[in-house]
């Protein structure tokens, strides 16, 4: 599996877990083309799981956040405006952009860009475009909330 693999496996669901067990699917065990007991890093494609997520997540068309679940929750881009559109229902966390950042040290840090400074203005025009129930649909909020209930 590739970064254009992944890409394509996020842009048909629209909404993935990394790894997390939930609602929708996870990318790891796409990529691993099994599921997965325990840690994917103790896979034996581990390490190439480990690199195609480094290359994927560095792509604009993900928002990497933690909307489902509270866990690490990759958003294709086609999706953002329902996103945006919906904003108001989500606790602002879940909305946040997750970015991993390397520190001097080697160590591996996630820092959060709070909703909305990492929403280009584009998405915005697009978002007010929507209905309320249109972009339910189109975020398909119901298969992957408790009860398709987030306040929406």
């Amino acid at each position: 599996m590739n970064a254009a693999e992944a890409m394509s496996f996020v842009r048909e669901h629209g909404v993935v877990l990394m790894s997390a067990k939930g609602p929708v699917p996870r990318l790891t065990e796409f990529l691993a083309g099994e599921p997965i007991k325990g840690s994917w890093w103790g896979h034996p494609q581990g390490q190439q799981i480990f690199r195609v997520l480094q290359e994927f997540s560095d792509s604009p068309d993900i928002l990497t956040c933690r909307l489902v679940l509270g866990r690490i929750t990759f958003v294709h881009r086609r999706l953002w405006p329902a996103l945006v559109r919906l904003a108001d229902h989500f606790d602002p966390d879940q909305i946040a952009q997750v970015t991993d950042e390397h520190t001097p040290t080697g160590r591996h840090v996630n820092r959060a860009v709070p909703y909305p400074s990492w929403v280009p203005p584009k998405i915005f025009r697009e978002a007010n475009l929507l209905s309320e129930e249109e972009a339910r649909g189109l975020l398909g909020v119901r298969r992957w909330t408790k009860g398709g209930n987030v306040g929406l």
